[in-house]
């Protein structure tokens, strides 16, 4: 994957912050991409936008197919598409929680099995996906997403096994909190207690000021980049600096001393 010339690039969720960032870097760095949407969006800069639904069958394969009408090939999947919960566990009905995992674990499975047989047929291929350090922590207040991504996690460590075989790879990008708009748009509970109320406000101004002084979506590109071109990669990337150190916390600190100071960063009592 060193050699960008003539390779493909499809970037899920591409419309704006990380996604938007990661195309325009991979288009700088060589490759033909394609950024996908929910809504349809004008190409520009040199980056074709095509829309699809992750949460669709027909929609993923209907993309997967224009790309390979148009290229023949799909050298690298970067899996960006995904959207956030903040509450209260029990504050999701079933139907959320669900509707939650369709967009961040299933739209990973769907693309990545829409491209499969075409990176198989050409003996390599990268799959990317973008997970975050609450694939590596507990999250309270956020324990739905963080589910999410320690699926994620999970399935792309047990799929690059499956795919080495084939010249395939997949990695993780492991991001913190990132300035982009992902905390304005993320969504509520749709049965909210009472009882979390003042809880889920204060969790809601931590969002906040995380992401006001977050990374700015260029590291995380940078990492899909590095994640992307690597001869032999890593498993996982870390996004930041502040990424690294929670990898480096959960890696080697003992558990007491993490639940300690996961309860002091979330303002939680010391119990």
């Amino acid at each position: 994957m060193s050699n960008k010339d003539n390779a493909v690039a499809l970037v899920t969720g591409a419309s704006s912050g990380i996604g938007l960032v990661t195309a325009k870097a991979l288009q700088q760095a060589g490759y033909r991409v394609f950024g996908t949407s929910r809504k349809a969006l004008a190409s520009a800069d040199g980056i074709t936008m095509l829309t699809c639904d992750v949460t669709d069958e027909a929609s993923v394969k209907n993309t997967v197919a224009e790309v390979l009408k148009q290229t023949g090939r799909i050298d690298l999947l970067v899996n960006n598409a995904g959207v956030g919960l903040l509450g209260g566990a029990e504050e999701s009905s079933t139907a959320q929680t669900q509707a939650l995992f369709d967009v961040n674990v299933f739209g990973i499975t769907r693309v990545t099995n829409a491209v499969l047989p075409t990176m198989r047929s050409q003996g390599k291929g990268r799959i990317v996906n973008i997970s975050s350090v609450l694939g590596l922590i507990p999250a309270p207040y956020n324990a739905l997403y963080a589910a999410t991504k320690h699926a994620v996690e999970g399935y792309s460590e047990s799929l690059d096994h499956e795919l080495r075989t084939f010249g395939i790879r997949v990695v993780l990008v492991e991001p913190a909190f990132t300035r982009t708009s992902f905390e304005a748009s993320i969504t509520k509970p749709d049965q909210p207690l009472a009882v979390y109320d003042a809880v889920r406000t204060r969790m809601a101004t931590l969002m906040r000021i995380g992401v006001s002084a977050g990374d700015a979506p260029s590291v995380v590109a940078e990492t899909v980049l590095k994640a992307a071109t690597a001869v032999v990669p890593r498993r996982r990337y870390t996004a930041g600096k502040q990424a690294s150190q929670v990898r480096f916390l959960r890696r080697f600190l003992p558990e007491a001393m993490v639940d300690k100071s996961l309860r002091k960063f979330n303002q939680l009592p010391m119990v």
